[in-house]
């Protein structure tokens, strides 16, 4: 089966607040992994520092998941994680959507990258200090919006 990618050179991916399988960003990063496959993803990135986190703890590697994902639908994508990803207790994934939920930068590195973008999008949103707010903020979701 042939799954429509998203074209992210005039789409948006999913926001990683929104919960897939119980999962934060999962399905931001099928729909990136897709239009990469597709070669709509445009100036987003698979697999980013976020993707990473979330792959490490599904015990997946990113071209695995990139594989597996090209030509599955999303309920597709997580019966396959629970053949392959990592066992996980609810309370674990709930621990891990919470880190997910409040990363912010990591480094000096991090950090300039993270106000440059804060900077160009909304200069005034100094509450905005985590990755996922800052994802949505750029991406026009509302603020109010918090999962």
């Amino acid at each position: 089966m042939k799954m429509n990618a998203l074209d992210l050179t005039r789409e948006y991916p999913r926001s990683p607040k929104q919960q897939l399988g119980g999962y934060l960003h999962l399905g931001r990063m099928i729909d990136k992994a897709r239009a990469k496959a597709a070669g709509t993803v445009g100036e987003y990135i698979y697999p980013c520092p976020l993707d990473q986190s979330l792959l490490e703890f599904l015990g997946i590697s990113g071209d695995v998941f990139y594989t597996a994902v090209k030509n599955r639908a999303d309920q597709e994508v997580l019966d396959w994680l629970a053949q392959n990803a990592k066992a996980r207790s609810p309370k674990e994934i709930e621990e891990w959507n919470a880190a997910l939920r409040n990363r912010k930068p990591q480094n000096e590195e991090s950090m300039r990258h993270f106000l440059e973008i804060r900077n160009r999008v909304a200069p005034h949103r100094t509450d905005v200090t985590t990755w996922v707010d800052l994802l949505d903020l750029e991406e026009g979701r509302s603020e109010r919006a918090r999962g």
